[in-house]
């Protein structure tokens, strides 16, 4: 079983692979744009994902007081 990839290589790899697809331009066939949407939707799932869990993290932490 392979090892699972955290959300910070998983969000590389998806943004090298949109940047891949589209290439600056607009997708030549609806497939291609079809997968570039899917791609950018797993993107924006694993941001969310990412985002999510720093604000758990900070919730959890807390206010710090001053130090005098």
């Amino acid at each position: 079983m392979a090892a699972k990839r955290t959300p910070d290589e998983d969000r590389v790899a998806l943004e090298k692979k949109v940047k891949e697809h589209t290439g600056g331009a607009r997708p030549a066939t609806p497939e291609e744009a079809a997968r570039v949407r899917r791609l950018r939707k797993r993107l924006k799932r694993v941001q969310r994902k990412i985002r999510g869990k720093a604000a758990r993290v900070a919730m959890a932490a807390g206010k710090k007081p001053k130090a005098a």
